[in-house]
């Protein structure tokens, strides 16, 4: 599915707090609020599966259209591409398929996979099954015109540096990364993001090489996330000073890298508030849209 936005889009990743205090119930209310607020996408949380029957599904996606909402939808959090288990890197397939008709529904673009475990096996052997498996998707899904999307990982011992997401992005040209600045923060214990340059590295990276039309409208995650020796351990909100990493270096980076990316907040609890919050921030630093 060809994306051509011409400026950042910013949007939650499922139903926050201030949704459900504004006496929302249904995900399909979701579009026209986040309009009403000045948000326009939505990523649907499927991380515990595709539950929602075909009917809301399809009720929701015709609510997105009819108010300009760009939607996405997050995979099962139980794919593992790299599985040394051979019957759940045949499943993951399987919820990667039904992700790819739950999309369809909600007239979503993209889908965004989590690439696996590299706990009990070396980074190689993980490199090699990930491969494996995204290589047997797509004799099943390679004609679909969504977007599937490799996310880069919170965790160290996870598949998913963007080193490790970029080489199989690579290797099979249907995918494409999904970059996460809060995992990637929070697996280099907080080091990674100090100025607008070290973000800009990371368009600059997936530009030079996968080329411009991956990083143009690169889907993107934004938290602030604890983490520990090991990396991830949990989202927080826009309200922390401690973890980061923040948002008004990205904002500058956006801008000055030309580029568009649609910006997915995963804050606990607050992603409405702070998708706008960073919104607002992109618009100060001289965004236009």
């Amino acid at each position: 599915m060809a994306i051509n936005i011409d400026h950042p889009t910013f949007g939650p990743g499922g139903n926050s707090d201030a949704f459900k205090a504004a006496g929302k119930k249904s995900t399909a209310e979701a579009p026209e609020w986040l309009k009403s607020i000045g948000l326009d996408a939505y990523e649907f949380e499927a991380g515990r599966g595709v539950n929602a029957g075909e009917a809301a599904l399809r009720k929701i996606g015709e609510e997105a259209k009819k108010h300009g909402i760009l939607m996405s939808l997050h995979a099962p959090y139980f794919i593992s591409l790299s599985s040394v288990e051979e019957e759940k890197r045949t499943k993951s397939i399987d919820y990667i398929s039904r992700s790819l008709a739950a999309a369809e529904l909600l007239g979503a673009d993209t889908i965004v996979i989590h690439t696996g475990s590299a706990a009990s096996i070396s980074r190689e052997e993980a490199m090699r099954l990930a491969a494996d498996t995204l290589e047997r998707n797509l004799e099943v899904n390679g004609n679909t015109d969504i977007r599937m999307g490799l996310e880069t990982m919170g965790k160290i011992n996870q598949l998913g540096t963007l080193e490790e997401v970029i080489t199989l992005c690579k290797t099979f040209p249907k995918y494409h990364p999904i970059v996460d600045f809060g995992h990637l923060n929070a697996r280099n214990i907080g080091s990674l993001f100090t100025d607008c340059d070290s973000y800009r590295k990371v368009f600059d990276t997936i530009g030079s090489e996968l080329g411009d039309e991956y990083v143009r409208n690169l889907h993107c995650h934004f938290s602030k996330i604890e983490y520990t020796s090991k990396g991830e351990k949990k989202h927080l909100t826009f309200a922390d000073t401690v973890y980061g990493p923040e948002f008004e270096p990205l904002a500058e980076a956006i801008i000055r890298e030309g580029v568009a990316p649609r910006i997915i907040c995963e804050s606990d609890g607050t992603m409405s508030d702070d998708a706008l919050a960073m919104k607002r921030m992109w618009m100060a630093a001289g965004g236009k849209v």
